[in-house]
């Protein structure tokens, strides 16, 4: 329990960091999630299912959806992470 507290503790000091990335998740096609490392088909519809519900407000918000656990939130936040860095670059 106290490891699930300081992991998710961890996760929300991190992502507070990086919170304009959560508007990416809330606007990527199935397609763009299915490129993030642990999700394929079935997980990229079901992210797009529960942000129609509710957008994401923090990268944490993803683990509301059914099979995505705090491994694949990381993934996520670092393939964000990866994007806005090329966006960056590309300029």
């Amino acid at each position: 329990m106290l490891k699930r507290i300081i992991v998710g503790t961890l996760i929300f000091a991190t992502t507070t960091l990086f919170a304009m990335s959560t508007g990416e998740l809330n606007k990527a096609s199935k397609s763009e999630l299915m490129e993030i490392k642990g999700i394929g088909e079935a997980k990229a519809d079901a992210i797009i299912k529960e942000r129609k519900e509710s957008k994401f407000k923090s990268i944490e918000d993803v683990t509301r959806v059914k099979g995505i656990g705090e491994a694949i939130a990381k993934n996520i936040k670092n393939d964000i992470k990866v994007k806005e860095t090329s966006k960056k670059h590309s300029k």
